[in-house]
């Protein structure tokens, strides 16, 4: 055993340490050089998780269910993977607007509203007040196993007065600690770096210690893993610790809900809100966190079972307190000076939780409970004060010292009752209300401030029902038949089988009850009417946080102030050389010299809202604010105004982002029209050059045979008719040429005329063939024609499709072989479309040449043996087939022919010409 001074001398020492520790960041953050602005830090910090329940009580849980205590930690462990998502956000939040707890967070989110902030207060100190407690009764029970007489297992149950009761002076000290940690200054961020850098030193201190006993108990007083597990397996009784008998005791939904319920404590408990999210002086810092926090929590856990097995080997079940192992194991070998590092662990990590829960509880019922009121009472009159830092240091400590008392006096109250035995849960169950109006006010702009306050108090009542209230019955406070048999009798009103839901543990139920309730009350009743003005935008910077950065709209309040009435409000609360080192940077942020150069601008007054809000919370610093500014916060008509006008000007925003897009597929098929004009203007030169030479063979014939006739009056008259004769031929073929380049123009550019009639296809094929028969005849070729009996009649123009039969026959004619040229001509019907094809017996056409015959001017075939021609047939011929919805092809293998083939819908779409 050992002497109580030791134990106290110890302790005090240790927190000596911690304070040392707490000062030196302190002085660190004041000289600019921030000793917590570390990612290792920040990780470590998070580890103010793991508490005396966690220290002790985790053994307690292996003892008697193996692997099942971890769920509270895999909760964590997997809510850290979705940080990014969630915590970053957070944090973003609560920089930009100076957030400075979750009921903060909160009631700035929707309105910035008293009420709800206060009832977010409310049930945070409701769930951890008793949390509180258990960390001082694993303190004092530690304290009672150390200085225990002669026996080891001596358990101090004292029966004296309260002020003879050592457990209301360690609250006391932690309170005393916790107010100078804490609340030596009000600090515009409401960031405590020294608090912060002295939770990551016990937060190694813990881990070392607890490292310590389960190396002693694994190495020294067994042989290792394999030798306890082997002892284990040996003793059916401890076997059943060392598998994952499917989900065991909790069943799936309870592993579930258990994960669940552990995923959201990691956020929504106020200590780790506040020091994940409102201590956070670097967002990156989360990136090593989310792997660094779960490594912390495998190695502390590592261990517990081996010591749980441990335990039980040694003393039996039934005989010691398992979560008193880590204590109990190395006292009966005597090793003493390890139970004193155990204890100091166990001293550390609950110590580390009051001293953050009460500093972030004192924030929040300063914040959210006790100025609201007091400023809005007449008879105070606190707008009139001059200084009022002290009076928030005062309330900030009282709070402290009520807090660590109110958890004294549940500890008194409920000893070994079940009530504080399994508070931990319980206390989860109620931290996880504050999730879907945290959740959805940042994911979703609809949320009210009815809706948030109908799911908080919904959610926090079946809560109460379901599980605070049974806790009393089973530790004997309430009459337990309300368990058994339900309000009024009513069985389906049990309240740990509400509805007639059984099959879960009682944790799993109240919270599916609870959030079932809590979510479907704050969806409906967000639903039931659109949010008022100051709601609407402050959903809209939470949501697009990201988007907006830490820019805050002014136009909240009317410009009237005078700088010179906003620096006494802020000093009155964060003190004159603060609030002046405050506006300074501001200044000369706007490249002023002064502070009296302010201009007092809607922009300045919001910057004075958020440095009383990093002291006294954003709801009591709107009110603040309005009594200074000449002209109250805008009214609900004006803010729905500038939200329209906001409205309307993100609608702009959109349309210019869609004229935007417009304007880049515009200039993209601008671009393309341009490639297209460019090519257009090389065809027209190519067009222009082939016109010019088309001309220019015939017209030089005419002027030559012209001239020589002109020059040489007396020339034969055979020779004469003779150029006569050639004369006629090229002026007939400039003629002809002529003729199609305006036909192809015309047709080209919608001008040429169509006059369409009733067609019969068989008729007009005949009539193109009888037309160039005599051409077949001079060729030595013959012309066949395949015609069905009849067909049905085509709208189309008569003259335009003979234009295309003589194009086609006249074009084949002139490439059959002289003497042994064949034709065949085949029309066919199959009920949709005619169909006309004019096979030859020519040369063909090669596959690289077969696009070039449908280009102006271009013909296929070799160049030294085709015959002469203008290039415009079989354009033109397109053009017009085109033109009746048709369409006209070629298909040809070399030294086999050609067939050039076209077809028609019976019901063209051209219209009259």
């Amino acid at each position: 055993m050992l002497p109580g001074w030791l134990i106290v001398g110890a302790s005090f020492a240790y927190l000596l340490l911690l304070f040392a520790v707490a000062y030196f960041g302190d002085r660190r953050a004041d000289a600019g050089r921030s000793v917590i602005d570390n990612p290792w830090v920040f990780s470590l910090s998070l580890a103010v998780y793991c508490t005396a329940w966690t220290y002790f009580g985790s053994v307690g849980r292996a003892a008697s269910g193996g692997p099942w205590f971890l769920p509270t930690y895999l909760g964590p462990t997997l809510g850290l993977t979705l940080a990014w998502l969630v915590v970053l956000k957070m944090i973003r939040i609560a920089r930009s607007y100076r957030v400075t707890s979750i009921a903060d967070f909160v009631a700035s989110r929707y309105g910035k509203s008293h009420l709800l902030g206060g009832l977010v207060t409310l049930i945070a100190v409701v769930g951890i007040v008793p949390y509180i407690a258990l960390q001082l009764k694993a303190i004092s029970s530690g304290y009672a196993l150390l200085v225990g007489e002669h026996d080891p297992l001596f358990r101090i149950e004292s029966q004296a007065g309260w002020w003879q009761d050592g457990t209301l002076y360690i609250a006391l000290a932690l309170a005393a600690f916790t107010v100078l940690f804490g609340t030596r200054h009000l600090d515009t961020t409401e960031r405590h770096e020294g608090m912060v850098a002295a939770i990551a030193f016990e937060s190694v201190v813990k881990l070392f210690a607890f490292l310590a006993v389960g190396i002693y108990v694994t190495y020294w007083l067994y042989d290792g893993f394999g030798d306890l597990y082997a002892r284990a397996a040996a003793v059916p009784e401890l076997h059943r610790l060392l598998a994952f008998d499917g989900a065991g005791r909790l069943g799936y939904g309870g592993w579930f809900a258990h994960v669940l319920l552990a995923m959201l404590s990691i956020i929504f408990l106020p200590r780790q809100f506040q020091i994940a999210v409102v201590e956070n002086v670097n967002e990156q810092h989360l990136r090593r966190a989310t792997w660094v926090f779960p490594a912390y929590l495998l190695a502390i856990n590592i261990f517990v079972i081996p010591i749980a097995i441990g335990g039980l080997l040694h003393f039996g079940r039934g005989t010691v307190d398992p979560d008193t192992f880590v204590l109990t194991l190395p006292l009966a070998h005597g090793q003493s000076a390890l139970a004193l590092l155990v204890f100091i662990g166990g001293l550390s990590a609950a110590t580390g939780m009051v001293i953050v829960e009460a500093i972030a509880l004192s924030t929040m019922v300063c914040n959210d409970l006790v100025m609201p009121m007091l400023l809005r009472s007449r008879r105070l009159d606190l707008a009139r004060e001059r200084d009022l830092t002290g009076l928030l240091l005062g309330i900030r400590r009282g709070a402290i010292v009520v807090l660590l008392l109110l958890g004294y006096l549940y500890f008194r109250l409920a000893g070994e009752a079940y009530a504080l035995v399994s508070i931990g849960l319980i206390s989860f169950a109620a931290v996880a209300q504050f999730a879907p109006v945290v959740i959805g006010g940042m994911y979703w702009r609809g949320g009210t401030r009815e809706g948030a306050l109908a799911g908080l108090l919904a959610g926090f009542a079946v809560w109460v029902y379901t599980l605070l209230l049974p806790s009393f019955a089973k530790s004997g406070w309430l009459d337990p038949g309300f368990l058994e048999h339900g309000v009024l009798g009513l069985e389906w009103l049990k309240p740990e089988q509400l509805f007639g839901l059984t099959g879960l543990d009682n944790i799993s139920h109240a919270l599916f009850w609870s959030l079932l309730a809590n979510i479907g009350c704050y969806v409906a009743v967000s639903m039931l009417r659109v949010p008022t003005g100051p709601e609407a935008t402050q959903g809209a910077l939470f949501v697009d946080v990201f988007r907006s950065g830490a820019a805050a709209p002014a136009s909240f309040w009317r410009t009237g102030a005078e700088a010179g009435e906003l620096v006494p409000l802020v000093a009155r609360f964060l003190g004159q050389r603060r609030t002046e080192e405050a506006f300074g940077a501001y200044a000369r942020s706007h490249g002023l010299q002064q502070v009296s150069e302010l201009k007092a601008d809607p922009e300045l007054v919001h910057f004075a809202e958020t440095l009383l809000a990093g002291a006294i919370g954003s709801a009591s610093a709107r009110v603040m604010v309005s009594t200074v500014v000449q002209a109250e916060p805008l009214g609900l008509g004006e803010v729905m105004d500038i939200l329209d006008e906001a409205s309307q000007v993100r609608a702009y925003s959109h349309k210019l982002e869609e004229k935007s897009r417009a304007l880049e597929a515009a200039t993209a098929e601008l671009r393309a029209a341009n490639e297209r004009l460019k090519e257009l203007d090389r065809l027209k030169d190519d067009f222009m050059s082939s016109v010019t030479h088309e001309l220019r063979t015939p017209l030089t014939s005419i002027r030559a045979l012209s001239e020589m006739m002109l020059d040489d009056p007396d020339i034969d008259v055979e020779d004469r008719q003779r150029f006569l004769g050639i004369i006629v031929s090229e002026a007939v073929r400039l003629s002809r040429l002529v003729n199609q380049v305006l036909d192809m123009a015309k047709i080209e550019s919608g001008h040429a005329e169509w006059h369409n009639t009733d067609i019969d296809l068989c008729e007009l094929v005949r009539h193109s063939g009888d037309a160039t028969l005599q051409l077949f005849r001079d060729r030595g070729a013959e012309l066949h024609l395949h015609l069905p009996e009849s067909v049905p009649t085509l709208r189309a123009d008569h003259d335009r499709l003979l234009q295309v039969m003589l194009n086609l026959l006249s074009n084949a004619a002139k490439f059959v072989p002289t003497g042994s040229g064949r034709v065949d001509v085949t029309l066919s019907c199959d009920g949709e479309r005619l169909r006309v094809a004019v096979k030859d017996n020519g040369p063909g056409i090669e596959p690289a040449q077969q696009p070039v015959v449908f280009e102006k001017f271009r013909q296929g075939g070799d160049e030294r043996s085709r015959p002469q021609g203008t290039g415009l047939g079989l354009p033109i011929s397109r053009q017009i087939v085109e033109h009746f919805g048709g369409r006209l092809w070629l298909e040809s293998v070399p030294g086999e022919g050609a067939t050039f083939s076209f077809e028609l819908p019976l019901k063209s779409a051209a219209g009259e010409g």
